[in-house]
């Protein structure tokens, strides 16, 4: 390192993006409305079945997820964003790749257990995400990476437990993931509350809207949030990908 290498100025980069949600919710619509995406559906995974999006065969290995990330890396191709759908169906994979090279039977008892295989899981997502940092690097690609969602009750060190949405991913894998990624988005229908009944028997009963929504800012009952101006988005935007676009570009004052 030499003073002459120092530089200034913004640095724009393609984002990464984890966008979780309930189910058919439009995920996967989603993602298939960013810039020339090409999928990697994970095996199990068919919510791109009824869209004509460019896609790789069903990925039912790590090392296959591996391959089709190195193919992108080095054959030419008009690709802009990458979409793994999705990460909770591509977790299995990584544990089932962890078993193998430590001969163990299950991810629980790799390295006789005690949390041992998480953590050596995380080594095989990190792999996943410096191949998609070399292609965000080298060929100016994007990524938009689709999770589930699980109910869970949150212990509240400042207060009452109350339930909410997590990733439906190992604690371990989802610290990381969260911390690479540029945006994490949440996906779901607005949701309403209407009064029934008077006194002692009124009862609050919520009711799902039409509205399809995208959060992007975190809250009590979801994940959500974003670092620089995609941190700085309005928190609900419609469920479109060009409706986050237009809001990303408003924050940067385009």
């Amino acid at each position: 390192m030499k003073l002459a290498d120092i530089s200034h100025g913004i640095v724009e980069r393609p984002a990464r993006i984890i966008l979780c949600g309930v189910e058919k919710i439009g995920k996967s619509t989603f993602a298939s409305q960013a810039p020339a995406p090409i999928f990697m559906p994970i095996a199990a995974e068919q919510g791109i079945d009824d869209l004509d999006v460019a896609r790789f065969p069903a990925i039912e290995t790590f090392e296959q997820a591996l391959e089709a990330i190195s193919s992108l890396c080095e054959e030419d191709h008009k690709f802009q964003t990458v979409v793994i759908d999705s990460l909770s169906t591509l977790e299995p994979l990584v544990w089932d790749k962890v078993c193998k090279d430590h001969n163990s039977p299950s991810i629980e008892k790799v390295l006789d257990g005690f949390g041992k295989g998480y953590v050596e899981a995380v080594k095989c997502w990190r792999d996943i995400m410096s191949g998609l940092d070399w292609l965000r690097e080298n060929k100016g690609m994007g990524c938009i990476l689709i999770s589930h969602v699980v109910v869970k009750t949150f212990n509240n060190p400042d207060g009452g437990n109350y339930d909410c949405y997590e990733m439906d991913l190992n604690k371990k894998a989802l610290s990381a993931l969260l911390r690479w990624s540029d945006a994490v988005l949440f996906a779901n229908s607005k949701v309403f509350t209407k009064t029934e009944g008077k006194g002692t028997k009124e009862v609050k009963k919520g009711i799902m809207g039409k509205d399809r929504v995208l959060y992007t800012l975190k809250h009590p009952s979801h994940p959500g949030g974003g670092r620089g101006v995609m941190g700085r988005l309005p928190a609900e935007l419609d469920l479109t990908y060009q409706a986050w676009e237009n809001a990303v570009k408003q924050a940067k004052g385009e």
